[in-house]
């Protein structure tokens, strides 16, 4: 801003402006004076020249105090008005026009404060900007530490592997703004993947993917690390147009799933959005959705396991129902062998479920035990019996045909009829129905054995129950 000359006028304070333009207007009595005198009290001596040049000279300076006192009120109007302004909210607004007084000091003021107050207001926007990243990061961050809770108590609960797996898929969806989510595992015998669970767009055709040992993922594959593409880690051209005519995804972040330090499947997220560059964190946060995909994976496998190994129904006592399937196979096959028979019976308890109703389970389950101590007390030591349902039983008979299959079926039906019909309530009078398969007769295997047996069963409902059905 230039300075203005400090001979004028302009650049004097605002109380010597005052000082003068009051000198001045004070002119304005003594010209009135001066027109009293030279009308009334010298009429006779005519108009003189000095007289009428007083009176120009008067009028001269009475305006030039008049254009004085309307500047100074002028720029104190200009700055008010800005003022006002200002404090409505327009900080954008500033005082031009600025000389060096006291109403140019206070415009300079003014214009200092707003630009303060400009610079704040940018301070202030930018932290409101960083704020809100940082509310939007820990916002997905709680969400991702919320999903795998969600997944973790799902394992913790011994959920089905499908239902960990899908959830597990979603949640890691969640990730650095993916379209897609997706898990492939290992085939066996073999080197190559099939997809296994997929979550977003474009499901039904990721679901077919198979993927080779040496296809866009030989970095997880072979060398066991992540793999990322992205705008700063690309694939050959080739590679490149092959992983997205297949996986239809630009950017992909996938990682191993180690299952006793063999790798046994790839866990994977992507998106189709240009210039896309996945972070650190998002490296370590789908890391731990990797771990637990492969402790639920390890889970499931001990699960199976310990239901192989263990034979006995915990409620009766009896051998379960893999195990009865599995020894009435090996009693097949030794009988085919030795070209000996190998009877079968299966039992259904008549109206149970009616019975839980009214008695509540307690009795039910009393009533199961009471018929389990009658099935053991009823066969021989090389027949095994075993609990097939809630309310079914099993019998394999080895070395048996299909009528002394019947005879022992039979023999089971009357004592449990004997051992209820002594309840004082006809509603507790409980009685079984079964159903008898012989092999070679009904079948060649355990499941054909089994489901003849079945058969016979549901014949034996529908003739009346309390019935024993399979010899022709």
């Amino acid at each position: 801003m230039a300075k203005h000359n400090d001979s004028s006028l302009v650049s004097k304070g605002l109380r010597y402006k005052l000082k003068i333009a009051f000198s001045l207007m004070s002119i304005l009595p003594l010209l009135v004076c001066i027109y009293l005198v030279s009308n009334y009290i010298l009429p006779s001596a005519g108009l003189r020249l000095d007289i009428a040049l007083a009176i120009v000279i008067s009028v001269f300076i009475a305006i030039i105090g008049f254009f004085v006192i309307k500047e100074v009120f002028d720029r104190i109007l200009s700055v008010t008005t800005e003022a006002k302004l200002i404090a409505g909210g327009d900080i954008s607004r500033k005082v031009d026009n600025i000389a060096g007084d006291e109403v140019g000091d206070l415009g300079d003021s003014l214009n200092q404060l707003t630009r303060r107050i400009r610079g704040n207001m940018d301070e202030l926007k930018n932290y409101s900007e960083k704020t809100t990243e940082i509310n939007l990061a820990i916002q997905k961050r709680v969400l991702v530490l919320s999903s795998l809770l969600q997944v973790s108590s799902l394992i913790s609960q011994g959920s089905k592997l499908e239902d960990i797996l899908r959830i597990a898929i979603e949640k890691s969806r969640l990730l650095a703004n993916s379209e897609a989510a997706y898990l492939l595992f290992k085939e066996e015998d073999s080197e190559n993947f099939y997809m296994k669970v997929v979550d977003g767009v474009r499901t039904q055709d990721l679901l077919k993917i198979k993927v080779d040992a040496g296809e866009a993922f030989d970095r997880v594959i072979k060398n066991n690390r992540y793999f990322v593409l992205d705008s700063e880690n690309k694939l050959p051209e080739d590679s490149s147009a092959v992983f997205y005519e297949k996986f239809k995804l630009r950017n992909t972040l996938a990682l191993p799933i180690f299952l006793k330090g063999k790798l046994v499947g790839v866990l994977g997220i992507g998106n189709t959005k240009e210039s896309f560059t996945y972070k650190k964190e998002d490296i370590e946060l789908l890391d731990i959705f990797a771990k637990q995909v492969s402790i639920a994976v390890e889970n499931d496998i001990l699960m199976h396991r310990v239901e192989r190994l263990e034979i006995k129904d915990a409620l009766t006592g009896l051998y379960n129902e893999v195990f009865i399937r599995a020894r009435l196979q090996e009693e097949i096959k030794r009988a085919i062998s030795c070209q000996r028979p190998c009877g079968f019976v299966l039992l259904n308890i008549d109206n149970f479920k009616k019975f839980h109703q009214n008695f509540g389970s307690l009795q039910a389950e009393a009533i199961l035990k009471k018929i389990s101590t009658l099935l053991k007390s009823s066969v021989s030591d090389i027949d095994r019996v075993g609990r097939f349902g809630d309310n079914e039983f099993a019998i394999v008979l080895p070395e048996k045909n299909k009528r002394q299959a019947h005879e022992t079926a039979e023999d089971i039906r009357k004592k449990v009829e004997f051992a209820f019909s002594e309840e004082q309530d006809v509603n507790k009078h409980v009685t079984i129905s079964g159903g008898v398969a012989e092999n070679p007769l009904d079948g060649i295997d355990a499941a054909e054995l089994i489901a003849k047996a079945g058969e016979s069963v549901k014949v034996a409902k529908a003739q009346g129950r309390n019935r024993i059905v399979g010899v022709m």
